[in-house]
């Protein structure tokens, strides 16, 4: 299923806030986060990693500011393209930086998930219930759905009841909380959300996306939303912050919901805390939600939430944990602020060598069904049954080394390679029986582990480019202003030398004379043009070949559109370069 990086974390402040990661308006140097991944991803790629999770992207209550993780939602339709909230960018970067991302991972044979908060919005700024926001021009506060009092939970005068929600106790508002079964008038929010979600994934041309707080969020319009449209084909996983497997399973897998949706896997990680900070190697048999359900679980050691919770993270044994996660069913998703070095993000852990010698390991051994072969309270060894095969031993005991003698599946004789590099080869006996020394974990530091699968193993990953489809969108409440007579730049982006580069444009005809036509023109930075296409109907398709590698820019003119414009639309599909 392969691997996931949680590209991004939480960390404390000076003065115990919490605070995200850094960017160029803290003044230290640090670039956008959107393009930081950008510069990143080929070698994210070359270590193993199929897919990238990003935060939520939507301009959020405090802007760039170093607080705002994106949770505190404000505009969802600004992704970072508005002077709203003190800044244009997010906390993370800007729209441009965004759809560039996305290009660039598929380039490199990425995905890229995107982070949907639609529980909640926060900061707004036209009395109790009321969002307004920017338009098109950055002036006019006509930006797409004003919301009012009657959209969200307990908002006089409408004062709406919670929803059914999966868990009401635990439904916590974080600001303002949408309501979808209950709203006023019925559907108004739903229906936003649907055009939201259409807007926003053919916008970026992400592949899926992490569903926050489905516990608080009532289920028929979470597989509404999950089977609309353009989202019918996304991948998505949804947190449920519950450590109870039947609840998870109730959720993920009877209706509404009856599969639609995998489901962050809480009780492994809390299975992982227990082994890693308790020493206690019998809670990884059968744990987790994975253990019911592996083809429904998206599993993890810390994730942002649970990393800067007293009680909730993994404190200690960490490459334990990822040791585990990575030999073990499910689909894995590896905590940004684990894997990338203090030198990137203070305060982060910097264990990237070790756990991309455990990605390639998951990527290239890891298969098949799993069986436990030893265990007791400090050692567990267990062994993916699928070809090639892989035998992960794990050892919790700080003072002694151990001994292992386990059947395994590999059969009599067979020469096994340790692909951590902690222990010499060995082979198997005549029964098929594996024989090892699982060093001590001293001064747990974590790395007591071996994974053994048949020598000779060493494969690289390997790169499957892919072109990127994006759409633009120009109308006067969303974020590109709707074509005029004039000419101007619609959008930019960047494409590889040689990339075929094929556009497909509509132009909303309405109150345009039948002459009425737009022009579409892509240019290379010298000004060369690449492709034009003229749409005179309801549609025009075009295509051609870019001679530059690099940004390209998407100009737009209007031939007898009215003078208030007229809304479009630009399908582009192209290859991004692999490196920015």
């Amino acid at each position: 299923m392969g691997v996931a990086l949680l590209a991004w974390g939480r960390f404390f402040g000076p003065h115990g806030e919490r605070v995200t990661v850094p960017a160029p308006v803290d003044g230290a140097g640090a670039p956008w986060l959107l393009d930081f991944l950008a510069r990143h991803a080929r070698a994210l790629r070359d270590a193993g990693f199929t897919a990238l999770q990003l935060p939520p992207t939507s301009k959020a209550e405090g802007g760039a500011g170093r607080g705002c993780d994106g949770y505190g939602v404000f505009d969802p339709r600004d992704l970072g393209s508005k002077n709203q909230q003190g800044s244009v960018n997010t906390r993370y970067g800007s729209k441009v930086s965004l759809t560039r991302l996305v290009a660039v991972a598929h380039a490199c044979d990425l995905d890229v998930y995107l982070d949907l908060v639609l529980h909640q919005r926060s900061g707004e700024n036209g009395g109790p219930g009321i969002f307004r926001y920017l338009g098109a021009d950055g002036r006019t506060p006509n930006g797409r759905s004003t919301t009012a009092p009657g959209w969200f939970r307990g908002v006089p005068p409408d004062n709406l009841p919670d929803d059914d929600v999966p868990s009401p106790r635990d439904d916590f508002p974080f600001g303002r909380e949408l309501s979808y079964q209950h709203c006023r008038p019925p559907r108004v929010t739903i229906e936003d959300a649907l055009d939201f979600g259409q807007w926003v994934f053919r916008t970026t041309g992400a592949d899926g996306a992490r569903f926050d707080d489905v516990k608080g969020t009532w289920a028929p319009f979470v597989r509404e939303f999950m089977t609309h449209g353009v989202m019918a084909s996304k991948f998505f996983y949804a947190e449920f912050f519950d450590g109870n497997r039947a609840i998870l399973n109730g959720w993920t897998t009877q209706p509404p919901l009856s599969g639609r949706s995998l489901v962050a896997d809480f009780p492994m990680h809390w299975a992982l805390q227990a082994a890693c900070d308790g020493g206690n190697a019998r809670v990884l048999d059968g744990a987790g939600y994975t253990s019911w359900r592996p083809d429904l679980t998206c599993t993890f050691v810390d994730n942002p939430d649970t990393d800067t919770s007293p009680g909730q993270q993994v404190i200690s044994n960490k490459l334990l944990a990822y040791a585990f996660l990575l030999s073990s069913e499910g689909y894995p998703f590896v905590y940004g602020k684990d894997y990338f070095p203090p030198s990137v993000w203070p305060g982060a852990y910097g264990l990237k060598p070790w756990i991309d010698n455990l990605v390639w390991i998951h990527e290239h051994l890891a298969a098949g069904p799993t069986s436990t072969r030893f265990l007791d309270d400090k050692v567990v060894v267990l062994e993916r049954t699928g070809a090639p095969g892989l035998l992960t031993a794990l050892n919790f005991d700080t003072f002694n080394a151990r001994s292992v003698r386990c059947q395994t599946a590999f059969g009599a004789n067979v020469h096994l390679h340790d692909y951590t590099g902690h222990h010499d080869d060995i082979w198997t006996d005549g029964h098929g029986v594996a024989s090892f020394t699982i060093p001590s974990n001293a001064f747990s530091k974590g790395q007591s582990y071996l994974c053994f699968s048949r020598a000779g193993l060493n494969v690289a990953s390997i790169r499957h480019a892919r072109h990127t489809v994006q759409t633009i969108f120009g109308a006067a409440d969303l974020d590109t202003p709707p074509a005029t007579n004039a000419e101007t730049e619609a959008a930019r982006i960047w494409v590889e030398r040689g990339s075929r580069i094929a556009l497909r444009v509509r132009l909303d005809r309405h109150g345009a004379p039948a002459d009425a036509a737009l022009k579409v023109i892509v240019s290379d930075a010298r000004g060369h043009t690449v492709v034009e296409a003229l749409c005179a109907g309801d549609h025009a398709d075009a295509e051609g070949t870019a001679g530059e590698i690099g940004e390209h820019h998407i100009r737009i003119a209007g031939r007898q559109l009215p003078e208030h414009g007229s809304a479009f639309s630009i399908d582009i599909a192209y290859l991004a370069p692999q490196a920015i």
